[in-house]
């Protein structure tokens, strides 16, 4: 079956994609969530014209998350975190740190947009993440947790 999605759906696509599916995860899952609608040929019209009246203004978005991205390039960001005399901190860093650093910076990030690479942080060092600013702008992003 094949369905236009209304929303980002993790693993599957972007809004306003037309994908296929197996009939049981749209009729189970998409349909009602609200996530999805069945690929109908009205759909389909009303999509396309959906898409042409948003093409430009799409441009202008994705230009300003390559601005964002490019600020943040060069950039490596520091996050301080409590340590114990072991080296180890109390707790974890988390996205949400990663966003607020961020902010810190100038530059508006959803803290659901940020994926740390490998596992949880609980020590101090150098790490990655990765940052979507646009769903063709991911940029990998290093931060630094130092002892606060």
């Amino acid at each position: 079956m094949e369905v236009i999605l209304k929303k980002d759906v993790e693993h599957l696509g972007y809004a306003n994609d037309v994908v296929k599916v197996k009939d049981g995860y749209a009729r189970n899952f998409l349909l009602p969530r609200g996530l999805a609608d069945v690929a109908t040929e009205s759909n389909r019209k009303q999509l396309a014209e959906t898409l042409k009246q948003r093409a430009h203004k799409l441009a202008k978005v994705k230009e300003e998350a390559e601005k964002m991205a490019a600020g943040l390039a060069d950039k490596t960001l520091k996050i301080g975190a409590k340590v114990g005399e072991s080296g180890k901190i109390f707790g974890s860093v988390n996205t949400i740190m990663i966003a607020d650093a961020i902010k810190g910076l100038g530059f508006e990030v959803d803290r659901k947009n940020i994926k740390i690479k490998g596992d949880a942080i609980k020590t101090v060092g150098k790490y990655e993440a990765e940052v979507a600013f646009h769903r063709d702008v991911v940029r990998t992003i290093a931060f630094e947790v130092v002892e606060e």
